[in-house]
């Protein structure tokens, strides 16, 4: 039987074959679409949520006169950060979060006595000890502003970060010790227990260099002989960020 006998069939069948291209270009549209609408939906939503470790150098600045540094002071630092983009591109952000570093000052500040009531000397050349020390704990909260050459395809980018970060004392030593014997002190109240200062990182993919100066002193009310210690901390060294 032959389908194109019937003149209804007729009509349907040439409407399929005009109807034909319509369809065809419809469906190649759609599919081209879709992934830029999927483009559009990634690129609106990636963010830099990154863990942070740095290893620094730590110095101290604004010395009293005959203090120096002994042997090599280290910092390590580790947190995360919140990252909250404020252009279209994604390429500048806000970041906040929350972690954690440890500091360690070799020098010649002598600190004997107690927590409460701490003596402070300068240990010259002819002094003969074994160790000197102090050592902090602190709790972090950064507050930066960050430019940056991302993409959501890649995650290899030249950055620059900066800010404040904001620190709160949570422990801290200092080790004294010579042939006489050894004076541990712990949570010294003449450190100042709230610390901030400006960072600045900077660098391609994982590895960045890091500086960080501390505007207000370490000490709050140390002294010697009269004299007020308002010595700060300068660090420089390697940070990693890893999503």
């Amino acid at each position: 039987m032959n389908l194109l006998s019937n003149p209804f069939k007729k009509k349907i069948f040439f409407s399929v074959l005009l109807l034909l291209p319509f369809f065809n270009a419809l469906a190649q549209e759609e599919i081209e679409s879709k992934p830029e609408m999927q483009e559009i939906k990634v690129d609106s939503l990636y963010r830099e949520d990154q863990f942070y470790f740095g290893f620094n150098y730590n110095t101290l600045q604004q010395k009293p006169d005959g203090i120096s540094q002994q042997k090599f002071s280290i910092g390590i630092s580790g947190g995360f950060l919140r990252d909250m983009p404020i252009n279209k591109n994604r390429t500048k952000a806000f970041a906040t979060g929350l972690g954690v570093s440890y500091n360690n000052y070799n020098q010649n500040l002598g600190i004997t006595g107690t927590a409460e009531n701490a003596v402070y000397t300068v240990l010259d050349s002819d002094s003969d000890f074994d160790k000197n020390n102090f050592k902090q704990l602190l709790i972090d909260v950064p507050v930066e502003f960050r430019w940056r050459t991302s993409t959501y395809e890649s995650y290899k980018f030249w950055r620059i970060y900066g800010g404040v970060k904001f620190s709160y004392l949570a422990y801290s030593k200092s080790v004294f010790k010579d042939g006489q014997g050894k004076t541990v002190i712990t949570n010294n109240q003449d450190f100042n227990k709230f610390l901030y200062g400006l960072y600045l990182s900077a660098g391609y993919n994982t590895l960045n260099v890091y500086a960080y100066y501390g505007l207000n002193p370490i000490f709050k009310s140390a002294e010697i002989e009269g004299r007020k210690v308002d010595m700060k901390a300068l660090s420089v060294g390697v940070i990693f960020y890893i999503l």
